[in-house]
């Protein structure tokens, strides 16, 4: 049998860790090598989706990017042949495993959408967006590390995480970020321990509101904390 290091996953994996290292040393303190692939295949389907306006020379071809990813859910949904891209083919596998719903994927393609846009956005745009890219993928991620979580529990804090990356360059937002910080904190006292490594990177999210660089290894003291107190 194929050892977890040695499969395609593993690829997905070293992708996070590069493109996405707050999140990826979230998943390391998930146990189970299985449900940690499954969330790093969330997070990888974000990061796809976050790059469709970045990488796109225009919002039509962005758009494209983005149907393109929901042809790929249809595949998925429809038990049909799913198209030959990594993170597709994971997100496959994590649908599969863990029975999940389509609709919150949906929403974190749509979610996207609004990036498309060259106008900035308000406070009431920029809160939508955030819980529905990194809040929808922090409860997703709660339901694959614990089924009887409250996922909505962690809806906050990855959406406190996702406006932290934005604050530095439209500062007008950082009333926001401190408003979704503080429902966060709140929040995820109820949120079981098996769950909590699917938000325990928001602990890190003032320092990226800051514009801060966080080392590996002050980022993994940080987490190891969070984690052992079930606090941001």
């Amino acid at each position: 049998m194929a050892r977890a290091e040695d499969t395609p996953a593993a690829d997905l994996d070293d992708l996070i860790r590069r493109v996405d290292p707050d999140r990826w040393l979230s998943s390391r303190f998930v146990v189970d090598p299985l449900a940690r692939a499954d969330v790093v295949a969330i997070y990888a389907f974000d990061h796809e989706l976050a790059r469709a306006p970045k990488v796109a020379s225009n919002p039509l071809l962005g758009e494209i990017r983005l149907t393109w990813w929901g042809e790929a859910l249809d595949e998925i949904f429809e038990d049909r042949p799913v198209r030959r891209h990594p993170g597709a083919q994971a997100l496959a596998e994590a649908v599969r495993r863990r029975g999940l719903e389509r609709a919150p994927l949906e929403r974190m393609i749509e979610a996207r959408y609004r990036e498309l846009e060259p106008a900035p956005m308000s406070e009431t745009e920029a809160v939508e967006w955030a819980r529905g890219t990194g809040g929808e993928a922090a409860r997703i991620a709660a339901g694959v590390l614990d089924p009887g979580a409250n996922g909505e529990l962690g809806v906050a804090a990855g959406a406190a995480w996702a406006l932290a990356r934005r604050v530095p360059a439209q500062d007008a937002l950082r009333p926001a970020f401190e408003r979704t910080l503080a429902e966060a904190r709140s929040a995820v006292r109820a949120l079981s321990p098996p769950a909590f490594p699917a938000v325990a990177h928001a602990a890190l999210a003032r320092e990226r509101a800051r514009g801060a660089e966080v080392g590996p290894l002050a980022g993994r003291l940080r987490l190891i904390f969070a984690v052992a107190r079930g606090r941001l």
